[in-house]
């Protein structure tokens, strides 16, 4: 069992930035890959990014690409979603997952284990 919380959301203007954290407890953090989603009401939970377990590798959604980024501190058994140039469009609540399988990178939720209460992000235009 892998519990989840995530932190760092809030309300930013448009052009703003927030780093959401996701903090995971175990031991077992830096053999997951993990991945960020987010949902806004009246739809279906959107794939945001996700990191390779050892860091080294990361997968965007276009939607995010060349303004999120994704990292891990396995140390510290926390991953992080930088995000940049905000947009309203990007209000939602975000979600941190955890993938057991862990053997790609992978964008369905459906093949996500174990996901925190999610922290709302949003962004004013």
């Amino acid at each position: 069992q892998v519990q989840l919380v995530e932190s760092g959301g809030g309300l930013v203007q448009a052009g703003g930035s927030l780093r959401l954290s996701c903090a995971a407890s175990g031991r077992t953090f830096s053999t997951y890959n993990m991945g960020w989603f987010r949902q806004a009401p009246g739809t279906e939970r959107e794939f945001v990014a996700a990191i390779s377990r050892d860091d080294i590798s990361a997968y965007y959604a276009d939607s995010a690409k060349g303004r999120f980024t994704v990292s891990r501190d396995n140390a510290k058994n926390t991953a992080y979603l930088q995000m940049n140039s905000l947009k309203p469009e990007d209000t939602a609540v975000y979600y941190c997952a955890v993938d057991r399988d862990s053997a790609f990178l992978k964008s369905s939720p459906h093949e996500y284990d174990y996901w925190g209460q999610g922290t709302q992000v949003t962004v004013s235009s």
